[in-house]
């Protein structure tokens, strides 16, 4: 099933590629100007920041009936579906709703198999292994950590191999430093300078919003990493000092994983819909939804970890945090690496800046 009309998509960036007035407000633009046709890779190039939407003179109700948000959005769900690794996960596209289904079918799923395993369901307190066994806990999250960056890596270079040709002019090393950094920054959610556009006015909020949840995302796990290091190093187990690095990190990264998510689903509900795609709505909306539910019982679980609650927390954390895994490579979290394949490709075509011979 088709999640974009390729010819309608073309006939928008070919209007776009004629008119240009927003060739300074993203990527995409400046890329139509070197005759870059290729639109899975344009797709994923735009951040949907949705300026040109109310900068465009032939948006609806205007005969051209312009809107490019839109039409790209669909394509860039049209390439998740086209490149996803196993095929099967292209469902979770198709029907997002699929998707979710998958991540929630995947947490009951864990948390039964636990509970048959023999984690208790009534309050209990004490070391989470005595709750838990470390093999059970170590396999779920590892287990299904692996599945989702092994999905992803092979989606990712799928996606590349069908972007990658075409002429190279900058060097590698010099096109991995522009591209690395327009992703850390976020560059291009700036909207050509004022912010993103959910609605009008201009604003930076889901930029900052989104900064603060990668970030928190870096930060989780970072605490995990040293909190295996702690084990296995220095013999520590579970639950850790308050003032510990693995409990810091995880409180702050849960922080922001929870401020920026809330921030990103507040701004998807204010949102304008007339760019919008519904399909890519509900894959954000899924997505952050999931994510949070992560986030707020890891720091439940960090607040309540000496009461009795702490035995039925640690049983929902864990089987939330391997739905989620399971369910990763058919979210938007495909996005992110797609996105950086589309910035390098960006970076690696640029064509290099002439000087006038007044600068010569």
């Amino acid at each position: 099933m088709p999640l974009s009309d390729p010819s309608e998509t073309e006939r928008i960036l070919n209007i776009c590629a004629a008119c240009m007035y927003c060739d300074g407000l993203c990527p995409v633009f400046p890329a139509l100007t070197g005759r870059d046709d290729d639109i899975a890779h344009l797709a994923n190039l735009c951040h949907n920041c949705r300026a040109c939407w109310y900068a465009c003179q032939y948006a609806p109700p205007h005969p051209f009936a312009v809107n490019a948000p839109a039409a790209l959005s669909r394509a860039r769900r049209q390439t998740y579906a086209d490149h996803v690794w196993p095929r099967i996960l292209r469902h979770g596209f198709v029907r997002p709703w699929l998707g979710a289904g998958g991540m929630l079918a995947a947490t009951l799923l864990t948390f039964v198999a636990l509970v048959v395993a023999g984690a208790p369901l009534a309050p209990g307190s004490g070391a989470f292994y005595a709750v838990i066994p470390w093999g059970w806990m170590a396999g779920l999250a590892t287990g299904a950590l692996v599945w989702a960056a092994l999905s992803l890596v092979v989606s990712t270079l799928r996606y590349w191999r069908a972007i990658a040709a075409g002429p190279k002019p900058v060097p590698l090393g010099a096109a991995l430093r522009r591209a690395l950094g327009d992703i850390v920054t976020l560059r291009h959610l700036d909207g050509g300078g004022p912010g993103c556009h959910e609605t009008q006015p201009f604003s930076r909020r889901r930029k900052w919003f989104h900064q603060a949840m990668a970030g928190g995302v870096m930060l989780a796990f970072a605490a995990t990493l040293v909190a295996a290091g702690f084990e296995h190093f220095f013999g520590a187990q579970p639950p850790f000092p308050p003032a510990s690095w693995p409990v810091l990190l995880g409180l702050f990264g849960g922080a922001g994983i929870v401020v920026g998510a809330a921030g990103l689903l507040v701004g998807e509900a204010r949102m304008d819909r007339a760019p919008a795609d519904a399909g890519e709505s509900q894959l954000n909306v899924s997505f952050l939804i999931a994510l949070e539910l992560v986030a707020v019982s890891g720091l439940a679980l960090l607040a309540l970890r000496d009461t009795p609650a702490m035995g039925p927390l640690l049983l929902a954390h864990l089987s939330l945090v391997t739905g989620f895994f399971v369910g990763l490579p058919a979210s938007k979290a495909i996005h992110a690496p797609f996105r950086a394949a589309a910035l390098l490709r960006a970076a690696r075509n640029e064509k290099p800046k002439t000087r006038s011979p007044a600068e010569l």
